[in-house]
């Protein structure tokens, strides 16, 4: 749960309830439309519209969260700046869909897809269903991954092998950010001075400081297979041409 801010709803939360198992069969039935779809997508105006509405929904997702917060009176330098690495990889990834940019697709694929996974899985959250902050919490982890698999079976762009290390890169450059931030004010963004009070797959990880350490390793494997995918359709490709 949230470090800072407590929940001034009665409707709290139930991790693997209802509403969270609803969020995942949500994902999932964006995913197969996509994919089932893609071909239709690919052509105008599907396009323009499916690729620039999702990157409007990411960002409407982030400035509604911030709006929430300062009306809610729990707008605080600790947790509310866009440093998670959910709210950096959702920025990101409306950016790569509006621009189409490659370059943004390596990090963001492998980063945000695994981000979002596990916020999905585990939660950050005090508020269920149906309130407003659940319904932006799973709308914009939805739509991070979305995001990527767009890029990937609509616009055909394929992760390499050698972009893993370059998302790693990216990854350690945005935690050298979120620690300095965190110095400077007391958070823990990225959850790198400390676990998720309400657990999280970190607390298989290990005490701090020594669960950044698995962290980086279990970024990496992810990341991995996250990537094997492609390489299988690579490898699949080049049987079939040499028969």
């Amino acid at each position: 749960m949230n470090d800072y801010v407590s929940s001034k709803s009665d409707i709290a939360f139930e991790l693997f309830g209802f509403a969270h198992a609803g969020s995942w069969l949500i994902l999932v039935v964006v995913l197969l439309v996509l994919a089932l779809f893609r071909d239709a997508i690919r052509q105008e105006p599907w396009n323009n519209l499916v690729r620039y509405g999702l990157a409007a929904v990411l960002m409407a997702c982030e400035a509604a969260l911030q709006v929430w917060s300062v009306a809610e009176g729990v707008w605080d330098w600790r947790h509310s700046l866009p440093m998670q690495l959910c709210s950096i990889t959702l920025i990101l990834s409306a950016l790569m869909l509006w621009r189409r940019s490659y370059r943004l697709f390596e990090f963001v694929y492998f980063a945000g897809i695994a981000g979002a996974l596990q916020a999905l899985a585990t939660p950050d959250l005090d508020y269920g269903f149906p309130h407003v902050r659940f319904l932006l919490f799973m709308t914009a982890h939805t739509g991070i991954i979305a995001a990527s698999v767009y890029m990937a079976i609509v616009e055909g762009y394929r992760p390499k092998f050698r972009t893993i290390g370059i998302a790693m890169l990216w990854l350690n450059g945005f935690a050298l950010l979120a620690f300095g931030v965190n110095i400077l004010t007391g958070g823990n963004y990225m959850f790198l001075m400390r676990k998720p009070i309400g657990g999280s797959l970190l607390d298989v990880l290990g005490p701090w400081p020594w669960y950044l350490l698995a962290m980086e390793m279990a970024a990496a494997l992810i990341f991995v297979l996250l990537y094997m995918p492609f390489a299988l359709l690579s490898r699949r490709s080049e049987v079939i041409r040499s028969r």
